[in-house]
């Protein structure tokens, strides 16, 4: 649900670099404290295969793509700052290598995805007691969440900047064509997201690291 370059306004993306640094800062040293080396091969894998699951995008008219995050597998084997750090990592280099997501979107991108996404994860993952359910719960919840607040943040746009003549100056579209355009098919996409965290869960073992 990749945001590209020119469709958020510096009234946002400035700010959102702003809060997404200080978090990168704080994950990474955080990463290094609580970080086991034998986890790492297992991060290398799972944050690849993110890379590989979001290629593989459907566009939208919303302004966005729908595709699988492994938000919810990376939220179950590494915990909600992992899931950030290494997210963050995938939209970077797709976004400087494919132009898939934008330079300017990247830490909307990151915060909506990587962070909110795997925070509302690890929250499915406390709060189900039944293992499976859970996984499944997280992988379509750490769907669903990003692409609302996706959702919200493009149809925001039209509202905040606006030319003299009142066109807007970003993305044109309000939250009437948003929420239906983007919520909707990543509610069946999460869906896949659920079954991909369960199968990687039963596929790299237990969790290591939150």
């Amino acid at each position: 649900m990749h945001i590209p370059d020119g469709f958020i306004a510096p009234q946002v993306y400035a700010p959102a670099y702003g809060i997404a640094g200080v978090l990168w800062a704080a994950g990474l040293r955080r990463l290094r404290r609580t970080l086991e080396p034998a986890a790492v091969p297992r991060l290398a894998v799972a944050t690849a295969v993110a890379y590989a699951l979001m290629l593989v995008t459907i566009p939208l008219p919303g302004g966005t793509t729908a595709h699988i995050t492994g938000v919810g597998m990376m939220a179950a084997l590494f915990g909600a700052w992992q899931t950030f750090l290494s997210l963050s990592l995938v939209f970077l280099i797709q976004a400087l290598m494919l132009g898939d997501g934008g330079v300017t979107a990247l830490p909307v991108n990151a915060l909506a995805v990587g962070l909110c996404g795997g925070l509302a994860a690890r929250g499915a993952l406390l709060l189900i007691p039944w293992r499976t359910a859970a996984l499944f719960t997280a992988g379509w919840i750490g769907t669903v969440v990003p692409a609302v607040l996706v959702a919200l943040v493009l149809g925001w746009q039209p509202r905040l900047a606006v030319a003299a003549d009142g066109q807007p100056l970003f993305f044109p579209f309000g939250w009437s064509v948003t929420l239906p355009a983007i919520v909707l098919p990543h509610m069946l996409v999460g869906v896949a997201d659920g079954l991909v965290t369960v199968m990687a869960w039963r596929a790299l073992g237990r969790r290591s690291g939150p």
